[in-house]
């Protein structure tokens, strides 16, 4: 479909932010441990195929007793050693770990915990976008509008309608046209801080290159309070978001419970035969909301790419389920 270009550097994890108690680090990973055996049902153009993607034996229980060694109660008469910290990164790179790659495969994920503030992200490659650049797309048409005080007009609605809840291609061509390409896409990024995300070339606007990190960046801007995008313009887009059309409501919503705000992209590459599979979006799980984006490429097939996305986003979630 498109043409092949690599992207970025190899995913590594990165340091941030140390959890403030040991015991929080005993049980930030239980969550992964019933993933032994995980069936996703994707939908394929309409059509749904049963996933099996079961994490290698001991894998999960192994990410567990590393992240929390060091964290046991003392016995009697011991006092209690100071309290050792666990960068979230870390714990999240280790969860991430227990979920099966293919050979030549790449995942990256970026987490925010909504309530607390508090991220974590594994993996700083670039990859090509597919039809996550969507959103990217109406909120650069979006902060157009703003900027000129005026609504959208009925067209850019139907559009911007199209374009989200179905993915449709031909939608997001005329609106990727409307805001000036990669140079418009460029202008308003740099309004909304995404900075390592590079547009397509020409009317390639599915090879748009971003990092998990500037997706969790973009989601923060349409679903928080501090952002560049007025409440019209944020509604707009949740609204959207939340009605995927059904078939396309896979990915990051597998890690939480109904009511996700989501999109997707997938693109198989004509030079490999390869997929790009990615979600980003908004997720709610034990009265708690997420923010989470997956970005992976080089799957051998569709069904195994959102498999893998599915598992990195429920991996993504655990690591902040006892904090």
């Amino acid at each position: 479909m498109f043409p092949h270009r690599a992207g970025g550097r190899g995913d590594r994890p990165s340091r941030r932010r140390p959890f403030a108690h040991a015991a929080v680090a005993s049980v930030v990973l239980l969550g992964t441990m019933a993933a032994g055996a995980v069936y996703v049902t994707a939908q394929a153009h309409g059509s749904g195929e049963l996933v099996s993607s079961s994490a290698a034996p001991g894998a999960l229980e192994a990410a567990v007793e590393s992240a929390t060694a060091g964290t046991s109660a003392p016995g009697p008469g011991r006092t209690s050693p100071a309290a050792p910290t666990a960068d979230l990164d870390t714990l999240l790179a280790r969860a991430v770990g227990a979920v099966p790659v293919e050979t030549g495969a790449r995942v990256s994920v970026a987490v925010l915990d909504t309530e607390s503030g508090e991220s974590a992200v594994y993996g700083d490659g670039a990859f090509d976008t597919a039809s996550i650049v969507k959103v990217d797309i109406l909120a650069a048409l979006l902060v157009r509008a703003q900027d000129t005080g005026r609504g959208l007009t009925a067209q850019e609605r139907t559009y911007a309608a199209a374009m989200i809840r179905d993915s449709d291609n031909a939608s997001a061509t005329a609106l990727w046209k409307a805001i000036g390409q990669a140079e418009g896409l460029a202008e308003a990024n740099e309004r909304l801080g995404l900075g390592g995300t590079e547009g397509g070339d020409g009317p390639l606007w599915g090879l748009t290159q971003t990092t998990a990190a500037d997706q969790l960046v973009l989601l923060r801007q349409v679903f928080g309070d501090e952002s560049e995008l007025d409440e019209g313009s944020r509604a707009c887009l949740r609204g959207l978001m939340g009605d995927i059309a059904a078939g396309q409501d896979w990915g990051v919503s597998a890690a939480g419970e109904a009511g996700s705000a989501l999109k997707n992209g997938w693109l198989p590459r004509s030079a490999t035969g390869l997929w790009v599979i990615n979600s980003v979006g908004r997720v709610s799980a034990d009265g708690r909301e997420y923010l989470v984006a997956v970005l992976s490429d080089g799957n051998s097939t569709k069904e195994k790419g959102i498999s893998l996305v599915e598992g990195a986003a429920r991996a993504a979630v655990s690591v902040f389920a006892g904090a």
